[in-house]
């Protein structure tokens, strides 16, 4: 794991966490760490568990020089579609850091500029550098715990497991149950609707 892509004062991690998802928001987080920092237990968030990213986020909250949150609903990301939607969510972060950046680095090959900040893209960047593998962390805590709460308001469709993601027993939930109004409808609830019979 890497301290830094430049030798700039404020380079900031972006990362984004509920792409895949068919139901709730994809939240992104922007970290901007001091320069002398590092910490080797902080490493990519899908590598953690639940506990480990919980610690992991008081740690980082603790020493960043700013991080944020942006967060995009299930209904913007229809409208947007949901690269538009992450990159959106990422801005939003950006855009609430009380520090504004110098240069950016995103996780993955695509990010919409933010003004007229550089950026570079990294693939598996959360792997590689720890302002992007603490935004991983920061993305997912907060969206698991946006989802554990609205698993309270629709309880059959077991967010508090699956997250929202595409697992079969959440698509056997949508089927029962039919969509909620925080599911994405832009997206392939049913795997019926590969092969929808149109006559």
């Amino acid at each position: 794991m890497l301290r830094k892509l430049t030798n700039m004062d404020y380079e900031c991690g972006c990362d984004e966490a509920g792409r895949g998802c068919l139901a709730g928001p994809v939240i992104a987080a922007a970290v901007v760490f001091p320069n002398e920092f590092f910490d080797s237990t902080i490493i990519d968030s899908k590598l953690l568990t639940k506990i480990k990213r919980n610690n992991l986020r008081e740690l980082i909250n603790t020493n960043v020089l700013t991080a944020e949150i942006g967060f995009v609903d299930n209904q913007e990301i229809d409208e947007l579609n949901i690269l538009n939607a992450s990159f959106e969510a990422m801005h939003r972060a950006i855009n609430k850091l009380s520090i504004e950046p110098d240069f950016i680095i995103v996780d993955g090959n695509r990010f919409k500029p933010y003004k007229n900040i550089p950026h570079e893209c990294i693939v598996k960047g959360d792997a590689k550098y720890i302002s992007i593998a603490a935004a991983s962390i920061l993305a997912k805590t907060y969206r698991d715990e946006y989802m554990q709460k609205i698993h309270k308001e629709y309880p059959m469709y077991h967010w508090d497991k699956n997250k929202g993601y595409p697992t079969k027993q959440h698509r056997e939930a949508i089927r029962e149950f039919g969509v909620s109004p925080y599911h994405r409808t832009s997206f392939r609830l049913f795997d019926e609707q590969l092969s929808l019979d149109l006559e």
